[in-house]
């Protein structure tokens, strides 16, 4: 499997051509949905990509499923893909999750380029390596680590972003920023959220990436320290698949800072992260992420799906990636249902239930 990943940011007019170089187009399949279908497709016009080799499926987090996958699979087994083939995943986290499952699978194995068309998708799914599909009410349930053959961003698509989806990305910057260092998390807690400049936006999302690439350069396959990006994921996945179950979906970076909230607690009542900056994380948080409302009633069923967690080793524990402070990082600790029940009282104190 390919662990090597070529980054590179500009005009997609400029970079794609250069990354495709002599590549015969006849080869080269296209994974949109149907989004980016509209709006960010067209900058692939005149590339000489076949019409039939662009494959479209629906959007949202929810058709991150194997049936869509499937589908996927079907087209390029019905327009001739080889494992010479190339796969270009066009769109946000969900597509480059779905798109590089696909490209690593088909035949073995073909490669892929990511183009995230979204701030998640840029500064997250499309990087490191990660890909696969939601399965059995589980989110990322099924896939296999592969990195792309590269990641080509043009911010110019961030623009295309209402203010929802951009604070969705915009979570997992929160996320790196406090697993780094403090000029990270002070560039991050200074950006005018209310009033986006995507004139320095490029150097926040450059940032960013780093943050992750360098976690994933010492840690490709996530057996240590790689498990600090899944800060806010324990409990945000837990919170992400109920709203499923719910048949109310939540976008990703919304899961993951509610995660935060009760995650921030634990860390702080169990490693001592330091309160000044706690409070700061929470209200920044919940000044602009509203919440999903839950009970004391669904804490049972929140737990269970924790205990699916993929950081958990099997034998019963529930294990978390918890903060000492900003950048002082505790893989593998294990943490008690008492425990855990007590941050999401915490989550629906901070939230208003």
């Amino acid at each position: 499997m390919n662990n090597e990943q070529v980054i590179k940011l500009g005009k997609l007019e400029t970079i794609l051509p250069e990354e495709l170089g002599t590549r015969s187009k006849s080869s080269i399949f296209v994974l949109v949905d149907e989004n980016t279908q509209r709006l960010c497709l067209p900058k692939l016009a005149g590339m000489g990509i076949p019409e039939d080799h662009v494959i479209c499926i629906k959007a949202g987090d929810d058709n991150k499923s194997l049936e869509a996958l499937a589908s996927v699979w079907q087209h390029l087994c019905s327009h001739g893909a080889t494992r010479k083939s190339l796969m270009i995943n066009l769109g946000g986290g969900m597509v480059t999750d779905l798109g590089g499952f696909a490209a690593s699978t088909f035949k073995r194995g073909m490669d892929y380029i990511n183009i995230p068309t979204t701030l998640l998708g840029t500064i997250d799914a499309a990087v490191g390596g990660k890909t696969g599909i939601n399965f059995g009410g589980l989110k990322n349930e099924i896939g296999v680590i592969n990195s792309s053959q590269s990641v080509l961003i043009d911010v110019n698509f961030l623009r295309t972003l209402d203010k929802e989806n951009f604070l969705s990305g915009y979570a997992e910057m929160i996320k790196h920023g406090l697993i780094s260092n403090r000029e990270v998390w002070n560039h991050i807690t200074s950006y005018d959220l209310d009033h986006v400049d995507y004139d320095t936006l490029p150097a926040l999302v450059e940032e960013s990436i780093n943050v992750k690439r360098e976690v994933v350069k010492v840690d490709p396959t996530e057996k240590g320290i790689r498990k600090a990006l899944n800060f806010g994921h324990t409990v945000g996945h837990a919170f992400e698949s109920y709203a499923i179950q719910q048949n109310d979906t939540k976008l990703h970076g919304y899961a993951v800072a509610w995660g935060m909230i009760s995650e921030l607690y634990l860390s702080y009542k169990l490693v001592g992260f330091p309160k000044e900056e706690f409070y700061q994380a929470i209200n920044l948080i919940k000044e602009n992420y509203g919440s999903l409302y839950i009970t004391c009633k669904e804490y049972d069923l929140l737990y269970e799906l924790m205990t699916h967690d993929k950081k958990n080793e099997g034998d019963g524990r529930i294990l978390f990636t918890l903060l000492g402070g900003i950048g002082d990082i505790r893989i593998n600790t294990s943490v008690e249902k008492k425990d855990i029940f007590e941050s999401l009282d915490f989550y629906r104190d901070t939230m208003g239930m």
